[in-house]
Parts: structure tokens; C-alpha cells; sequence
């Protein structure tokens, strides 16, 4: 009852900030701020973003742009949905370092004296 009463009253409203121009403008400032963290890859990571992620300093413009021109849902669904790729990326890429034969750990071979 009281969501129909919502709906009603709220039904001419048009959210901004999901139109064609206001997600261009958000896609552009995330992607804007995800150049930046590549580029910016040897630098410590200072700042602590949403779900965790950390950026360096030099990119906190970017960041301030992007947090402005995209939801918060969005920055977290972004933020999680990076930080998922490069966990991957880096998953892969240490596939190099893990070649070669297996070392499993070797059964028990001691064998304690018989007392006779």
C-alpha cells in the first residue's frame, strides 16, 4: 500500500543520472580514473576507494571526477567489478611461476626400530 502511494506521488520524476548523457559522462570518468591507476602502477597506493581499492594520490582527481559524475552503486559495481579483473589478471599472469613438476609432500619413510 504504502509503495503504490509512493509510486503515485513519484511517477512524473525523471532520474538524471541514468540518461544517455549522464551514464556517457560517468562510462568517460571511470574510465578516465581506471587509465590513471594503470598509468600510475608504480606508485604506492595511498587512498582508499570503495570496496577496498587502493589508488595513489596522483589520481585522486580523477577519483573526485568520477565519484561526482557516477552513482554510488555504480562507483562499487565498478570498483568491485575492477578489482575482480585484476585479481584474475594477476591469477594468470603468475601462471608462469608455477610451471613445472609438481612438489607433493613425500609419504613417511621412517621407520621406527624393532626391538627384539
Amino acid at each position: 500500500m504504502a509503495l503504490e502511494a509512493y509510486a503515485a506521488e513519484k511517477r512524473d520524476e525523471i532520474h538524471t543520472d541514468v540518461l544517455l548523457k549522464a551514464r556517457q559522462a560517468c562510462y568517460k570518468a571511470r574510465d578516465a580514473f581506471y587509465y590513471c591507476l594503470e598509468k600510475q602502477s608504480d606508485k604506492k597506493p595511498t587512498e582508499i576507494g570503495s570496496v577496498g581499492l587502493l589508488y595513489p594520490t596522483e589520481c585522486k582527481a580523477s577519483r573526485d571526477e568520477y565519484v561526482k559524475n557516477c552513482r554510488c552503486s555504480w562507483v562499487k559495481h565498478f570498483d568491485r567489478q575492477y578489482c575482480k579483473t585484476k585479481r584474475t589478471q594477476r591469477l594468470l599472469d603468475d601462471r608462469e611461476t608455477r610451471r613445472g613438476p609438481l612438489s607433493l609432500p613425500q609419504p613417511y619413510t621412517f621407520k621406527p626400530p624393532t626391538s627384539t
